[in-house]
């Protein structure tokens, strides 16, 4: 009862995480295609009234008429729209997600035992938990300094955005050095997402609210809070691509297990930005397919560093298909250190039914995933933790079985 119990707890927040990500991400993606498609104001009246830009737009069958002012209407209404809760939600329950699944069982989930770093691999629960928080919290801090110092009245933002570039990659680096390659690309995403969440609380809302103060002091708002606000916005717009890439990697160990996991990572970070530049250049009406082509660019370069090879090692002596097992000493290899979890009803602690919905309590079972479980096997992502102390050898009699 309570393996399902955390399971079902899991799946709530799971669906909460991902309501909140899609509200808070359209939102955002919404607002920076209506700040890009302003278009000046025809009408004398409204740009009297310092309209800076309008969009008409057609949805749903009803049109909408939207303005922006260059700085501030005379009068603000009293039910003005905020928009933060969306963020912090997200972050919340993206947090408790983080919390229920990895920082529970972190021997299993955080510690990378085949780290170079002996530390790293030496960690205890505890301690690799620290150092995800900590992780996390030096994400932020070093990041928020960067745009405090290389730009802070955002006159260097070109400057600022290769620094943070140059960031994110150290990032992936540390993390594929420090956490298991799952963790480590969950982590990265969550170093973005916490930078994402933590700009809207300290820096876009609260510039928003002494601007909305100011006018209703009747004094002239600082035109700092909305070019800081402006710029964090702009960052997060070209996290969101990323972000999401990173939190659905979960499923692919071919790339967070690859020797050079964290070169992938970046790929697909900087892929995700250019991806992301072209549609905020389209709404400002400039095509430039440029821009997804060097992304789709990247992602094949992706394609190719992680591409399997030829004969199938892990650290051991190699073993070619010529010379590969009988299917009984894979079942045997299967039955020691998989069924556990992967059964109808699994023995293993925390499980309630088996990961993913596999299961390997038949030779057909077994034989039918054949390809996954070589790829798990031998990227050395399962057994997880290896819990169950798989050997090299044995991950390499698994790699070359070809019936």
């Amino acid at each position: 009862m309570q393996a399902y119990l955390l399971e079902f707890v899991n799946f709530m927040l799971r669906w909460l995480h991902v309501i909140a990500a899609i509200a808070w991400i359209g939102e955002s993606i919404y607002f920076v295609m209506l700040d890009n498609g302003l278009r000046k104001p025809k009408a004398a009246e409204d740009r009297d009234k310092g309209v800076f830009g309008e969009m008409w737009a057609v949805h749903g069958g009803g049109f909408y008429h939207n303005q922006k002012y260059a700085t501030a209407p005379a009068k603000l209404p009293e039910d003005l729209h905020w928009s933060f809760w969306k963020s912090y939600t997200t972050w919340l329950s993206g947090f408790a997600l983080f919390v229920l699944l990895y920082m529970t069982n972190p021997g299993f989930y955080l510690v990378n035992p085949n780290s170079s770093w002996e530390w790293a691999a030496n960690m205890s629960g505890w301690q690799a938990n620290v150092l995800a928080l900590v992780f996390l919290l030096a994400g932020w801090v070093i990041y928020n300094e960067m745009c405090k110092r290389i730009s802070p009245n955002m006159e260097r933002d070109g400057v600022l955005s290769l620094a943070v570039a140059v960031l994110m990659i150290v990032v992936a680096y540390l993390s594929v050095q420090m956490f298991s390659g799952r963790a480590a690309f969950l982590l990265t995403g969550a170093v973005m997402a916490t930078a994402m969440s933590a700009n809207v609380f300290f820096w876009i809302i609260p510039g928003q609210r002494r601007m909305v103060k100011a006018m209703k002091a009747g004094e002239e708002p600082n035109p700092l809070d909305g070019k800081r606000g402006k710029q964090r916005s702009v960052h997060n717009t070209y996290f969101t691509l990323p972000v999401v890439l990173l939190m659905i990697s979960n499923h692919y160990s071919f790339v967070y297990n690859h020797e050079y996991a964290w070169v992938l990572m970046s790929l697909f970070i900087f892929a995700g930005a250019l991806i992301r530049q072209f549609f905020v250049l389209m709404h400002m009406g400039k095509i430039q397919p440029a821009y997804p082509a060097a992304g789709t660019a990247l992602i094949l370069v992706v394609f190719w560093l992680a591409m399997p090879g030829g004969q199938a090692t892990t650290g051991g002596a190699t073993l070619t298909e010529a010379e590969g097992p009988s299917f009984e000493e894979v079942h045997a290899l299967i039955d020691q250190h998989c069924v556990a979890c992967h059964s109808r009803q699994p023995t293993q602690p925390g499980f309630s039914a088996p990961p993913a919905g596999i299961a390997y309590d038949s030779a057909d079972q077994i034989r039918g995933q054949k390809e996954r479980i070589q790829q798990v096997v031998g990227s050395k992502y399962m057994p997880l933790g290896n819990m169950t102390g798989m050997t090299d050898e044995e991950r390499e009699v698994i790699a070359a079985w070809s019936e």
